[in-house]
């Protein structure tokens, strides 16, 4: 199967499993269970599921361990996204192309379902049906996305972000910014594989997650990259954002082209660790590929 058609499979399985998931809820509530519905099967991409599955096929991972991380990220990442559109924060009213939950339902519909998609995350997590192995792995599984979602991740990032707009910051504090931002959730995707991983050595993981570091970071810069030069249409939202808002970026703290190289950096970086890998990175490669080619 070449990268394309499994980033589709992935894509298409994780969208039916999350559908799923929300199904199976009571219905005693259904304009919030119609606006999780929306959040989480708005048109994503599902990176982060599909880098849960490369490094789980890599590693010879169980899919229903591979099932189980990716549903759970994915409700984080959707209630992330629900949360940071709300007009307190980035106030944005479209995402992938669609109205954002708050202009599709209501403020506080949209902060429930933020709510509700986050503690969903850890029921998965908690609940799904696991390996033998992984079983075993439940809480420490559930500390790893705890922590990339909270202070010491993503919230700690958009904490720094909301208070960092509008004034300049240092590089090394736009790196910190982003890798908890955006970064400690992609290094969960990679690091929670690696916990139910059996017979991975300790070398091995850690060139796992210098790679997920870097691609973390890429991923973000990518991001900075696309809304000064993508179309509103590919992007799904409106491209310049970032700039209206005074938003730190790469490209303002570097200018277009150093941002592009500090990119390339990143990537090159990060495929040296796989180098260093006794597997077949193959599938990782194309990963890394696509995330700093994608156009939207």
């Amino acid at each position: 199967m070449n990268f394309s058609a499994l980033h589709q499979q992935v894509k298409n399985q994780t969208d039916a499993s999350l559908l799923a998931l929300i199904d199976q809820l009571p219905d005693y509530a259904p304009r919030l269970k119609d606006a999780m519905r929306h959040a989480l099967l708005a048109g994503g991409k599902r990176m982060r599921p599909l880098l849960v599955q490369v490094v789980g096929n890599t590693l010879d991972v169980p899919k229903k361990d591979q099932m189980a991380i990716s549903m759970a990220i994915e409700c984080i990442h959707a209630y992330s996204l629900v949360h940071d559109d709300l007009p307190a924060m980035d106030d944005d009213d479209l995402r992938r192309g669609m109205p954002t939950c708050h202009i599709a339902f209501d403020e506080a519909t949209a902060i429930l379902a933020g709510d509700a998609l986050q503690s969903l995350a850890f029921s998965v997590l908690a609940d799904a049906p696991l390996s033998e192995f992984a079983q075993t792995k439940r809480s420490q599984l559930l500390s790893i996305l705890a922590k990339s979602a909270g202070f010491l991740g993503m919230c700690g990032g958009q904490a720094i972000d909301l208070a960092s707009t509008g004034v300049a910051i240092s590089l090394d504090e736009l790196k910190q910014l982003h890798q908890l931002k955006t970064g400690a959730l992609l290094k969960a995707c990679v690091e929670m594989v690696a916990v139910v991983c059996e017979d991975l050595t300790e070398q091995a993981k850690t060139d796992l997650m210098a790679f997920a570091t870097d691609i973390g970071l890429a991923f973000q810069v990518q991001d900075d990259i696309l809304d000064v030069e993508g179309s509103s249409e590919q992007l799904g939202k409106p491209a310049g954002s970032d700039q209206a808002l005074g938003k730190n970026t790469f490209p303002a703290k570097l200018g277009l082209n150093g941002a592009k190289q500090e990119l390339s950096e990143l990537h090159n970086n990060a495929l040296q660790a796989l180098t260093r890998l006794p597997y077949n990175t193959d599938s990782l490669i194309a990963f890394s590929e696509l995330l700093v080619k994608r156009d939207h």
